[in-house]
């Protein structure tokens, strides 16, 4: 019986399902203007609650942003065409330029876990060599960027609202092109909804919604790749298949929240294969025993990885400040 390779598996779930991709639009999309809806009507009572239906407008957000993300890996419809309309929508709707984003993030598939070739669409890591080398700002800016309340509040903020609305000239006309679209789209979307409901409601609205949604996106995007165990080489030795099985985590989240995550906790075949539609992730681990062989993290285990700082190449494995200072800051470098 001939042995089917990884590209043989993952091949009979890349085919995007029109009626499933719709009803997807259809369950996250309507929910979310809903939520907008009885946010607005719950000013009126109590901000607390504004606040509370924030978090799960937030996580419905989250849920947009993934098929955002398909669409730019093209496996959320089989047209091209289609999978760049809604992206375009759900790029005004998730404050990310399309063309931009999608372009960036290509290269973060080409290149995770490649020591060699960090800087594009990834979390500033440093490894034990590089931070003992860095000059003492580059090393107080490093600690500032890698502080939770600046990676996982601060800064996702200031990159989906701020960073995201500037033009990258050097990036080509066509990637900024898409990031100006996306502005005009944000403002004609910002200016309807302040003509209903007045700018300060607008606002009131959708910063907290804004807040919950980047930083939540931001944290899964930290968990899928940076985890204890990780894998991460230099170029010689960089695989691309070891890197998707064993350098992006299968994050095993509760029904509720792998719902409102579309399925992206299945990262491990994601970046296998990210021509499979989100939707069908789930599908694909449970059909093939290679993708189970993979040791889940969980919900509980993952904050684990909230003190991981740097990457430690002797030893293999991302380490805690206080791990790299008994290491390797009183001695040296062998």
């Amino acid at each position: 019986m001939k042995l089917l390779s990884w590209k043989d598996i993952v091949a009979k779930y890349q085919h995007p399902h029109r009626g499933r991709s719709i009803w997807q639009l259809v369950n996250t999309l309507v929910p979310y203007i809903v939520l907008w809806y009885l946010m607005y009507l719950s000013l009126g009572l109590s901000y607390w609650l504004t606040l509370g239906l924030a978090v799960v407008a937030g996580g419905l957000l989250v849920r947009i942003f993934i098929i955002f993300h398909d669409c730019g890996h093209l496996s959320f419809f089989k047209s091209q065409k289609v999978n760049r309309f809604w992206g375009f929508i759900t790029g005004v709707l998730t404050f990310t330029p399309h063309d931009y984003w999608w372009n960036e993030h290509a290269q973060h598939h080409a290149s995770a876990g490649n020591l060699d070739s960090r800087g594009i669409g990834d979390i500033w890591t440093m490894t034990v060599r590089e931070y003992i080398k860095a000059s003492r700002m580059t090393r107080l800016r490093y600690r500032l960027l890698r502080n939770p309340l600046c990676l996982f509040l601060i800064g996702p903020f200031f990159v989906f609202v701020i960073a995201r609305r500037i033009p990258n000239l050097r990036a080509g006309w066509k990637k900024c092109r898409s990031t100006v679209l996306t502005n005009i789209g944000i403002v004609v979307v910002g200016l309807l909804a302040s003509t209903w409901i007045g700018w300060k409601a607008y606002l009131l609205i959708q910063v907290p919604v804004l807040v919950v949604a980047a930083s939540a996106g931001v944290w899964l995007f930290y968990v899928q790749h940076q985890f204890e165990g990780v894998y991460w080489e230099r170029q010689p030795g960089w695989d691309y298949v070891t890197e998707a099985l064993h350098g992006s985590s299968f994050y095993k989240l509760p029904r509720i929240l792998q719902w409102f995550t579309g399925n992206i906790g299945f990262h491990h075949i994601h970046h296998l294969s990210p021509r499979i539609p989100n939707y069908y992730l789930e599908r694909c681990y449970k059909e093939n025993v290679m993708f189970q062989q993979i040791k889940p993290i969980t919900l509980l285990a993952s904050f684990k990885s909230l003190k991981f700082r740097l990457w430690d190449e002797q030893n293999h494995q991302l380490v805690s400040f206080k791990e790299f200072k008994e290491r390797y800051w009183h001695g040296s470098l062998k």
